[in-house]
Parts: structure tokens; C-alpha cells; sequence
């Protein structure tokens, strides 16, 4: 099977690549990237935003393309033109943040309504969805969409509150004995998932003909609360009393306005999904890295080499005047209320 990954160098790109390969698939990816890619893979440099894509991409054929990088129906339109008449399945990879927020139903399933009025980065994914779905029935253009929610590997720690340039940032904090901001009480439920098993189930779907036109989230069918996730990355840190402190949601948008979507529009919400989908389309499909697990093996990736351990200098700092602020909040209201 000749695939075209789209990407193919992201936290779950480069999963996907992995396994493709050890399947047995001619893998090709395209991206900018003048790094080599992963042994085995072929590579097509250019920029999809590029005009000139279109001559990079040239007459080839494909029997899926993976598309990691799409975020709008912008996007989705360019792709349309690019891959009529030359791929049999086209994979758009969603979000499940897409899934509608806050929940009238405590169990997430395929067909639970796409609505995220705080979050603009899902509403731009929904528009892509919706046009795919209108390719799909207006010219028969073979689309799959697939919804992945929090994966993380080697390279990431997957915390509600984190640097996406710096992973190290937090481990950082936990090991200098510095709070780690957890939103909430930390009891609401969430489902993190090791990219190594999101790509079992993503690999099985391509070349699926049954899969043409369906949407399917790929999760883990592990459900942890915050306070469980940020103990088991504490251990995992070798910090054996860690410091937590609870800051209602709310407050901490009002002094991180940037954490509005991640928090409001996802994690301050409860995400526990239906795995029924997937398994009936891959039936060997099982999610087998528990978080415990899998956020060693995160630990050990950044202790092996000094240089990955950098960290996010502004946001450890925006993040020590939020509790200082709630410190202080939390200081004035006992004082007021005689506690």
C-alpha cells in the first residue's frame, strides 16, 4: 500500500510513520522538514502553502493520504484540489475538542454533536470537516475523519497546563520543588493517549473501504482524574511530594486569557469516549501503554540528553504570578470570611 503522510514529523505523525513502515507500507512524506526522515521513509520537500506543491506532487498516486497539518476548510480546499483523481482515501486528522462543550452526556461517542463555542481552533476544525463532508457527498471525494484527543510520546508531557515548545518545563518545576498549577479540583476525568497506540488504530483504518465517509475518534480506554495524571508524572519525575495547587478555571483564564480554548473549550471538561467505532472497524485495535507506563518512558527521554531539557522561561514565570495572585485571593477571602 503506498501511503502519503502530510506532516509526518509531529508527536503523532511520526508514530504513524513508524508503524507504517514496520507494516510493510511504501510511506512517503511531505513537509518542509530538510532533516532526514525516518529510516525507510521517502520524502517530498515543500510547502503546502506553496503554489508550487502542485509540481511537487505531479502525477503521483496514492492509496491514502494522511493529512496532520489541515486546520481549516481553507486548507481542506486547497487539498481538494491537489488530490482528486489521485489517492483512494484521503484522512483528515480532527480533534475531539471538536466534540460539543461543555456535555449534555457524560460518555463521548462519534456521533456526539460537534459545538466548541470557546475555542476557535476547533471551530476552524469543524468548518474542515464540514467541507469534507460535502466533497464526500457532492463529488464522492473519499474521505475518513479521524478525532484524536490528548496523545502524547517520548517527546511530550501531557498536563493541562503546559509549554508545547518547552515538555521540560513542568518536570523542571517539580523537580526545583515549585506548585504545579492543576485548573479545577483536579477530580474531573480525562482520557490521554500513548501516540505508539494511536497509530495502531490510524494505520488499520487506511485502505479500509468501509472507513470512506465515517469519522472515528482513536483514544485510550484508560480514564485517570488531573490529580491522578499529575501524581503519576511526579512520581515518574522521582519528586515523592510534589506540590499541587487547585485553581479554579475561571481565574486562571482571567490571568492566562491564552488558556481560554485549552481550558474552557477542553480540559476543564470531563472526556471519556466510546472505543466501540474503532475496535469494530480495526478489531485488533487496543490501546496497551498505560499512562503509568508511558510517561517513564517521556521522564527518560528528556533525562538522557541534557540539551532536551529546556525550559519555557515566560510561561514558568506567568505561571508563578497565577498562584501568586490566587495566594493572595485565597489570603484576602480567609482574612474577610474569619477562616
Amino acid at each position: 500500500m503506498k501511503i502519503l503522510f502530510l506532516g509526518g514529523t509531529g508527536i503523532i505523525s511520526t508514530a504513524c510513520t513508524r508503524l507504517a513502515l514496520e507494516r510493510g507500507f511504501d510511506v512517503t512524506v511531505l513537509n518542509r522538514s530538510r532533516r532526514e526522515p525516518i529510516s525507510g521513509a521517502k520524502q517530498l520537500i515543500a510547502d503546502l502553502a506553496d503554489p508550487g506543491v502542485a509540481t511537487v506532487i505531479g502525477d503521483r498516486r496514492w492509496d491514502a493520504v494522511v493529512d496532520f497539518i489541515a486546520f481549516d476548510s481553507a486548507a481542506i480546499e486547497q487539498r481538494l484540489a491537489l488530490f482528486r483523481g489521485k489517492t483512494g482515501q484521503y484522512v483528515f486528522i480532527s480533534t475531539t475538542s471538536a466534540y460539543q462543550r461543555p456535555l449534555l452526556h457524560y460518555l463521548i461517542t462519534e456521533s456526539t454533536p460537534l459545538v466548541n463555542p470557546f475555542w476557535e481552533y476547533s471551530r476552524l476544525k469543524i468548518a474542515a470537516e464540514e467541507r469534507l463532508i460535502r466533497a464526500l457527498r457532492e463529488e464522492a471525494f473519499p474521505a475518513t475523519i479521524v478525532r484524536p484527543s490528548l496523545t502524547y510520546g517520548d517527546t511530550f508531557v501531557p498536563l493541562s497546563l503546559n509549554s508545547r515548545t518547552h515538555g521540560y518545563t513542568n518536570l523542571a518545576r517539580l523537580r526545583a520543588g515549585k506548585p504545579l498549577v492543576v485548573p479545577g479540583d483536579g477530580l474531573s476525568l480525562w482520557t490521554i493517549t500513548h501516540n505508539s497506540d494511536f497509530a495502531k488504530g490510524l494505520i488499520g483504518l487506511l485502505g479500509h473501504a468501509g472507513a470512506i465517509g465515517q469519522a472515528f475518534h482513536i483514544t485510550s480506554d484508560e480514564v485517570l482524574t488531573w490529580n491522578q495524571i499529575y501524581q503519576t508524572v511526579a512520581e515518574a519525575a522521582g519528586v515523592s511530594a510534589p506540590r499541587f495547587v487547585h485553581i479554579a478555571s475561571d481565574f486562571v483564564t482571567a490571568c492566562l486569557p491564552e488558556a481560554i480554548g485549552t481550558l474552557h473549550g477542553d480540559k476543564a471538561h470531563s472526556a471519556v469516549f466510546d472505543s466501540t467505532k474503532i475496535k469494530r472497524f480495526v478489531p485488533d485495535f487496543v490501546a496497551t501503554t498505560r499512562f503509568r507506563t508511558g510517561i517513564v518512558r517521556t521522564v527518560d527521554w528528556y533525562d538522557a540528553d541534557s540539551a532536551r531539557r529546556t525550559v519555557d522561561l515566560e510561561a514558568d514565570a506567568k505561571w508563578d504570578r497565577l498562584i501568586a495572585a490566587y495566594e493572595r485571593g485565597l489570603a484576602q477571602a480567609r482574612a474577610e470570611f474569619g477562616g
